[in-house]
């Protein structure tokens, strides 16, 4: 199993300095991989009672099975993970408030880049790193994925994200998330957060700019892209329109189902 190396954040104990409206009914935020999962998941933090959050574990097809008590109706939690659409992931979630995050999908393959190639991430992939592979072959590689060592971004997108869409389950863009907690004092901003916050029953109080701007510390983030060790390239802030081709042709009609196009 891959191994991702974050150092603690102490929104745990920042918790403590808020007073917090308890969940009737359990809250899984889910996302796709490298998304902004930790984002979204510290600001939500600052909202649920610290006994409430479901630490166990971080929730996937895997570990679904030992973890069923993420969605128990009975003693509700806020939960994470990246959960794909099965059968058993669909029924599992079906008690709780679920909330999707996304990404561009453009943007996501360089994102997905730097996260593979920093240190951070230890999964056997070390190659990536080397002088023999170019960026443009790693971000290559993200798109279309390495042969029996990691999924192409087709199975991520569509697995993790697109047949997940409908009616019982809230879609993010992390791209909003952003704007949002760019522009706090705004009436925008706090209609927005309104209806993110309504997802885990939480009115928002007076108080509410200062939890988010808590759980929107990127320090608080172990895989923000300042915060991960040592990437080994540079990659660049805009995904090149060979590789935006390169999408359009893995994953046709994705970003316009995503609200992207």
């Amino acid at each position: 199993m891959p191994r991702v190396v974050v150092k603690k954040d102490n929104l745990d104990e920042r918790n403590a300095e808020f007073e917090q409206r308890a969940l009737t009914q359990p809250v899984f935020l889910n996302s796709v991989p490298k998304s902004g999962t930790h984002l979204l998941k510290n600001i939500f933090r600052m909202f649920v009672p610290l006994e409430q959050h479901y630490n166990a574990d971080f929730v996937q097809i895997p570990n679904l099975a030992r973890n069923m008590a993420a969605f128990d109706p009975a003693e509700p939690k806020l939960a994470w993970g990246h959960l794909l659409f099965a059968d058993d992931s669909a029924a599992a979630t079906a008690p709780a408030r679920h909330l999707l995050l996304v990404r561009d999908p453009y943007d996501w393959v360089l994102a997905r880049a730097r996260f593979f190639l920093s240190e951070s991430f230890q999964a056997g992939l070390e190659a990536l790193r080397s002088d023999r592979i170019s960026v443009e072959q790693v971000l290559s590689m993200m798109i279309f994925g390495i042969h029996n060592k990691m999924p192409d971004m087709r199975d991520i997108f569509v697995f993790n994200a697109v047949a997940w869409l409908g009616p019982d389950v809230e879609l993010v863009r992390f791209e909003e998330l952003k704007a949002a907690i760019a522009d706090l004092e705004s009436g925008a901003s706090a209609s927005y957060f309104a209806k993110l916050l309504g997802c885990a029953e939480a009115d928002l109080p007076a108080d509410w700019r200062a939890r988010v701007r808590i759980g929107a510390d990127r320090r608080s983030s172990g895989t923000a892209r300042e915060n991960l060790k040592a990437v080994a390239k540079d990659v660049p802030d805009v995904l090149p329109p060979a590789h935006q081709a390169m999408v359009e042709l893995a994953v046709p009609g994705v970003r316009t189902m995503l609200g992207y196009a």
